[in-house]
């Protein structure tokens, strides 16, 4: 048990306060800002491994059955499924990039990510765009356009952002109130 709460606590989902005990970290503003810069530099980095090589054939097919996961799951109007296969899409852009370094380290802030939407879970559904983004992701890594997956990528984040910083400020008025 203490290794396993070592190990959450390494991969930040959990925190440790001395003579205290351990809790789950309370998911402020500046920590979705910084967990979404750390997704864009590494899912960039995996794009840009991706596009252009023979890995781009290969990471669609991969990314395409997620994403017609996604498209099933929203028209059925089950936005706990679209968000599970959008961190399911996000995991195989990294994994297709073959590096087992990028992986690791990817492994620890999806954790972190899947913290951030648990707490705000109902942010899902205010993004109507949201399986389109990933959409058009898969299909520009399969027409091998890093730069224009790269900005798609880019749009789909910052989105989140917004989307996630206005269910934290919600959340906090409501604790407040």
């Amino acid at each position: 048990v203490r290794e396993a709460l070592q190990r959450l606590i390494q991969e930040g989902l959990l925190r440790s306060e001395p003579h205290r005990g351990v809790f789950v970290p309370v998911m402020t503003p500046e920590d979705v800002d910084d967990i979404y810069l750390v997704r864009e530099a590494m899912e960039t980095a995996a794009v840009r491994r991706i596009a252009g090589t023979s890995r781009a054939v290969s990471s669609y097919k991969t990314l395409d059955k997620v994403v017609r996961a996604m498209e099933t799951a929203e028209k059925a109007d089950d936005w706990n499924t679209v968000a599970n296969r959008d961190l399911d899409f996000h995991t195989a852009l990294v994994a297709a990039a073959d590096s087992p370094r990028l992986v690791r380290m990817f492994t620890t802030v999806i954790s972190e990510t899947r913290l951030c939407l648990g707490v705000l879970s109902a942010a899902y559904d205010a993004r109507g765009d949201l399986v389109e983004e990933h959409r058009r992701i898969s299909d520009l890594i399969r027409d091998n356009d890093a730069e224009g997956a790269v900005a798609v990528l880019k749009k789909h984040f910052d989105d989140g952002v917004v989307t996630l910083k206005r269910r934290l400020a919600a959340r906090d008025g409501a604790q407040a109130g």
